[in-house]
């Protein structure tokens, strides 16, 4: 796995990620891209503060000038690259990993993260780290503040969608912002088109509501918040708010995938014969979503990278990943979980159906994950293992093994974290139960 990972560079800050690192990756970055300008931006960890800073001094010393967005969402300050005419961005943030954790995320011209073409160049610059045998020399670059991003943000998300049937429909939702970034701009983007009641809508860098990850065993507070409110939907955040997960108005919380088919679904019943891009390890439901427009899924590794730029190169209507990052690819094909929760609303304001009702309706969706945690070096022959122990099995990302229509398991080692991550989807809620068990079992023996 290289310096970036699957998304990003992290790592605990003073550990595994140094500001002594940081700097010699900015070097690099600001190597790869040019003159600039660059768009600066930065999560709520406390980590990210002095991450940002460091980032923004050493584009300065060498030489490219930047611009400081402040606190932001990721999905802000990736659309503001793009909208604003900035050379590249780079954001600080670990997304949805601990508190102590901090990181960087590559943004191009294009408001997308960087390719493995861009970063494996980043890579290259960094290992060779030019500017230790010629230190750079004036001019310097020029910093400035940048106070148009979340402005454009909420523009952007709210051109894509139809805000007035939105608001004529007299919705209400329930939005966890988690402590996070989406504190800086969700309500004020959906306020305009739906009564908006928030929870841990303050930015903590311990993430004392829930964790800086939403899923279905956190979010406890939120469905409690729509029943009592009479909402009738709920969403809630990440870290840096470009992934989501959704509530129904009864209080269920649904998996990533299952939101993620509600919105191919209704997206694609307006936009026929589209393409939806996913990884190999999101649910099969989705093949049959797709055939009920003639439209097609195109699959792909596991990465947001992956999908974003794959999308890009086919023009794609939609991508998503199991883990509540949906990508709408007229807005921009990225994760982007503002964005999620406009088109959710205007789903529910057209459909004119509740969104327990909507969910009833699609093919059964059961997923769910696990992970086993892996020493270092020890993931690569433990897959090996794996793969031989179950000959046929899909090793495109990891190792895949399927066992029926709608009944598979996967392991793969995590880009972002010390740790082996365990899928599977079962025609069942025991038979998924049972099949992630056996297959953690089978990777923490491998690993032994």
């Amino acid at each position: 796995m290289g310096l970036f990972g699957t998304n990003g560079v992290r790592g605990i800050l003073g550990e595994t990620l140094t500001l002594g690192g940081v700097h010699d990756i900015a070097m690099a970055i600001a190597a790869h891209v040019g003159r600039g300008p660059v768009l600066v931006g930065r999560d709520g960890r406390d980590t990210s503060g002095p991450i940002s800073l460091m980032v923004r001094s050493s584009l300065a010393y060498a030489g490219v000038d930047c611009a400081d967005a402040g606190l932001v969402p990721t999905p802000c300050l990736q659309l503001a690259v793009r909208d604003l005419g900035y050379a590249a961005g780079i954001m600080a943030t670990a997304s949805h990993n601990p508190p102590e954790y901090g990181g960087i995320k590559l943004v191009m011209a294009d408001g997308i993260e960087a390719s493995s073409e861009d970063t494996a160049a980043v890579e290259r610059i960094h290992a060779a780290r030019p500017w230790s045998a010629s230190p750079p020399s004036p001019p310097w670059g020029a910093e400035s503040a940048e106070s148009r991003a979340r402005g454009a943000y909420g523009a952007g998300v709210s051109a894509r969608v139809d805000a007035g049937a939105i608001a004529r429909a007299g919705l209400r939702i329930v939005l966890d912002v988690g402590n996070g970034a989406q504190a800086t701009a969700a309500e004020g983007v959906l306020s305009g088109m739906c009564d908006v009641t928030c929870i841990n809508a303050e930015v903590d860098a311990a993430f004392p509501g829930r964790g800086p990850e939403p899923r279905p065993d956190n979010l406890s507070g939120l469905s409690a918040a729509v029943r009592d409110s009479g909402a009738d939907i709920g969403v809630a955040f990440d870290g840096d708010g470009d992934r989501s997960m959704v509530c129904d108005e009864r209080g269920r919380v649904l998996s990533g995938d299952e939101s993620a088919l509600l919105l191919a679904d209704y997206l694609l019943s307006r936009n026929a014969g589209s393409e939806v891009v996913t990884p190999v390890n999101s649910g099969d439901a989705i093949e049959e979503v797709a055939a009920r427009t003639g439209s097609r899924v195109v699959r792909t590794r596991v990465g947001s990278v992956t999908v974003s730029r794959e999308m890009a190169r086919r023009g794609a209507l939609a991508g998503f990943e199991e883990n509540g990052g949906f990508m709408y690819g007229p807005h921009l094909p990225v994760r982007d979980g503002c964005m999620t929760a406009a088109l959710a609303l205007e789903s529910l304001a057209l459909s004119r159906r509740p969104l327990s009702e909507a969910a009833a309706a699609l093919p059964k969706s059961l997923t769910a994950k696990a992970s086993v945690r892996c020493p270092e070096g020890a993931a690569a022959p433990a897959l090996e293992a794996l793969a031989r122990a179950h000959p046929g099995a899909d090793t495109r990302d990891g190792v895949k093994v399927r066992l029926g229509p709608r009944r598979w398991a996967m392991a793969r080692k995590s880009g972002t974290e010390p740790i082996i991550r365990i899928y599977a989807e079962s025609d069942s809620a025991a038979g998924l139960e049972a099949l992630l068990a056996e297959y953690s079992r089978e990777v923490a023996d491998a690993l032994a």
